[in-house]
């Protein structure tokens, strides 16, 4: 008997019903596919049904449109206002002043 995510091979004949898919994927996934499927001791197939599952349990996090009009107008109001200028009482020598050992002027 072969053992999969849940499901289980008994003479050749599978309980729930697999699909045959061919897929493509990057030289560095597919030796990142090999290296993890050793060692976890489970074939390459078992592995991305894993991968699968683990898609079918996340959440799928929907994009609110309306939120990112929201957002997108505020940053574009936020744009238009003008910094008041009063001048800084420090430069950046100062700011460093204790890290190089000097005193500030």
């Amino acid at each position: 008997m072969y053992e999969t995510a849940g499901r289980s091979l008994e003479g050749g004949n599978a309980v729930s019903k697999m699909v045959r898919k061919q897929v493509y994927i990057e030289v560095e996934q597919d030796q990142r596919l090999k290296r993890q499927a050793r060692a976890l001791g489970v074939t390459e197939a078992e592995l991305i049904r894993r991968g699968l599952e683990g898609i079918r349990t996340t959440p799928t996090l929907v994009p609110d449109e309306r939120a990112w009009r929201e957002e997108r107008a505020f940053i574009r109001r936020r744009a238009r206002l003008r910094a008041r200028s009063r001048g800084r009482g420090w430069s950046r020598e100062d700011l460093y002043a204790d890290r190089t050992g000097r005193v500030p002027r």
